[in-house]
């Protein structure tokens, strides 16, 4: 390690005392100035004559150094050159071992904060330790941060981000990326990946204070939050007009769950629902399950093979609620199980389409597929949210093999796999197919063994020739991921960045972009509709092992109709789960809001509703309760128009 990087942090050793009194007005600290020649980019250093916690040996500088100060022209230079130095100290040891030692060392410099600073407020999220973060912006127009942590590995870690951080502008801050931290090579053991984690976790906390105060001074306007549900096991707590509505659901008539439980057992019927159904109907479904185990909630993969299950089990009848794909797709699957006796019925006598669905209809894909059949050999990997008159008719063109977002990645990576040479044309929704494009570009770069664990007969040689033969339609879309766009991101990433993002493969490439980030470092599931579920069940189940007090938000990026399920699935382990009295963990599902779903129906008016007519059908327009919140034609808190045809009778 050359003298420079030594004197980066060894000499240094500038972590910040914290201070419970500080303000902008009054010097908390008397300075005195010291000149370091083996940092060129510093002009100065001011120091506290204050011993470290733990005094080193004398090569050691005496001082614990809390503030820098540069000149104008060094201000863009700063925050890289420590950053640069901090990456090469760390890279210059070879092993894993030394580099938590080193880690553990700068822990030392790291003061505790006070008891009043340990607060929930200013924990971090999706830290496997308790890290808690102070912010301000001082009156130089800095940003001064304190942290601290119950995990000295952690320490080191915030040690390491507010030498980097601290003193520095709140441009430079949110220029700094989790890609920049990778390069610091830490190399923790097998195993300790989320220690990581709160690595990048702890500079996503930073960057979003720093956000916040900028805005502060400049006088900005708040964002107005998302509508949110906070479950805990004292209850459910709505944020939001919309939120207000869905949680109304979550505890139907008792009477009603009688009369459907009476109903079903008596004629033995089954019902599958999608996730995106109605809330009130799966409030009374999520209800009834308890009486009645023939009621399955799910994604679409799941649904057919639920009715197979019930079949098995003695149901004469199966419902499906969902749109008519589902119906079609139940009714196929129990044909091929040999359950052809067993009746189907949709819920509706309406047409219940899907934006995705009418996509594949088009002349325009059926173009798509002839270019298909005239570029052998070619598999033409087709979503589920298609009828099964285009999925045959396809077939007649190009061999054709139907997939669902749970499993359409490794649908792809098995194909080209066993044909090396194979064409694969995916379709209809273009978000999907540019984000699988997307992933594979990712794939290039990771190492062999990274992309093995993806799938096993791949590397990066393989991923990299497959990339110019997957072609995907680009004229098809979901009209509630469709929602995900721009400006629902633009808030995601100033309000809610340090928040867990969830994610369907359905969306914008923004929104996938920002998801895949947040799954990098933890925080963050890109997938089915029955992935995130897995994913937040997965994140509370550590929380309430870690057995502390925590605070879980979940960005919900998929359609609103999930949160009777997960609501209903959080609810069970809160309650399931032994902890101790003083754990308390609370659960909060935010569900982004597009400004195209703000409706401007009139909540006064004496029906409440309106309609829109789309193609040779007629959507109701919801209004939301009275913040304007609700479910128009273009979604509405991502609510889709066609899966609430039908509703509770």
């Amino acid at each position: 390690m050359d003298s420079s990087t030594t004197a980066t942090i060894s000499s240094l050793k500038t972590t910040i005392s914290p201070n419970p009194n500080r303000t902008k007005k009054t010097p908390i600290f008397h300075y005195k100035k010291t000149k370091l020649p083996s940092f060129s980019t510093f002009k100065s250093v001011k120091c506290i004559h204050s011993p470290p916690p733990n005094p080193k040996p004398s090569n050691s500088s005496p001082f614990i150094c809390t503030a820098v100060t540069f000149s104008p022209s060094q201000t863009t230079e700063l925050v890289p050159s420590k950053l640069h130095h901090l990456i090469t100290e760390f890279q210059s040891l070879s092993q894993p071992v030394d580099r938590v030692k080193r880690l553990l060392h700068y822990a030392t410099f790291l003061s505790p904060l006070p008891d009043s600073s340990r607060v929930d407020s200013n924990r971090v999220m999706g830290c496997t330790a308790q890290v808690w973060l102070e912010a301000q912006l001082d009156q130089y127009g800095k940003m001064r941060f304190w942290a601290d942590s119950d995990s000295e590995i952690t320490r080191g870690f915030c040690a390491c981000l507010i030498w980097v951080l601290d003193g520095a502008v709140p441009e430079e801050v949110l220029k700094v990326t989790t890609e920049d931290l990778t390069a610091l090579n830490v190399g923790l053991p097998v195993g300790a990946r989320s220690r990581v984690n709160t690595w990048h976790n702890v500079l996503v906390s930073m960057q979003k204070r720093a956000r916040m105060l900028v805005a502060e001074r400049d006088g900005k306007k708040d964002f107005d939050p998302f509508p949110s549900l906070v479950v805990s096991s004292d209850g459910i707590q709505a944020k939001g007009s919309y939120a207000e509505a869905q949680a109304r659901y979550l505890f139907p008539d008792e009477s009603k769950v009688q009369e459907l439980v009476k109903e079903l057992k008596e004629k033995k019927i089954g019902v599958v629902a999608h996730f995106y159904m109605d809330p009130e109907v799966q409030g009374v479904l999520t209800a009834a399950q308890k009486q009645w185990p023939h009621i399955h909630i799910s994604d679409s993969l799941v649904m057919a093979d639920s009715a197979v299950k019930m079949a098995e089990a003695g149901c004469k009848f199966i419902t499906v609620l969902g749109v008519d794909f589902m119906s079609e797709n139940v009714r196929a699957i129990l044909d091929q199980a040999g359950f052809g006796e067993v009746g189907v019925y949709r819920m509706s006598n309406e047409r219940i389409g899907c934006s995705l669905a009418d996509a594949a209809s088009t002349p325009a894909y059926m173009s798509y597929l002839g270019a298909a059949s005239g570029s052998p050999p070619s598999l033409h990997v087709i979503y589920i949210n298609t009828s099964l008159e285009t999925k045959a008719y396809a077939h007649e063109l190009v061999p054709t093999i139907t997939c669902t977002s749970s499993n359409v990645v490794q649908t792809i990576l098995q194909a080209f796999a066993q044909i090396p040479d194979l064409n694969i044309w995916y379709g209809p929704d273009s978000y999907m197919g540019a984000n699988i494009a997307k992933l594979f570009q990712q794939m290039t770069m990771m190492s062999d063994e990274e992309i093995a664990e993806v799938h096993p007969a791949h590397n990066g040689d393989s991923i990299r020739s497959l990339l110019p033969r997957l072609h995907y339609y680009q004229d098809g879309t979901c009209i509630v991921h469709h929602l995900f766009g721009h400006e629902v991101v633009e808030k995601i990433n100033d309000m809610y960045c340090d928040a867990f993002l969830t994610a369907h493969l359905e969306v914008p490439g923004e929104m996938f972009s920002l998801a895949m980030e947040a799954k990098r470092r933890g925080m963050g599931v890109v997938g089915s509709t029955q992935n995130i579920l897995d994913f937040i069940k997965q994140r509370v189940q550590e929380a309430l092992d870690r057995d502390v007090n925590d605070h879980l938000r979940f960005v919900l990026g998929t359609e609103s109709g999930m949160v009777t399920s997960i609501v209903a699935a959080v609810r069970h382990l809160l309650g399931s789960t032994k902890s101790s009295e003083k754990a308390k963990v609370n659960v909060e599902i935010v569900f982004p809001v597009s400004s195209d779903s703000i409706t401007r129906t009139s909540t006064n008016s004496t029906s409440g509703l309106n309609s829109v007519k789309v193609g040779d059908i007629i959507l109701p327009v919801i209004p939301g309760a009275a913040s304007g919140e609700g479910c128009s034609i273009h979604g509405g808190c991502a609510s889709c128009p066609y899966m609430k045809i039908i509703v509770y009778p």
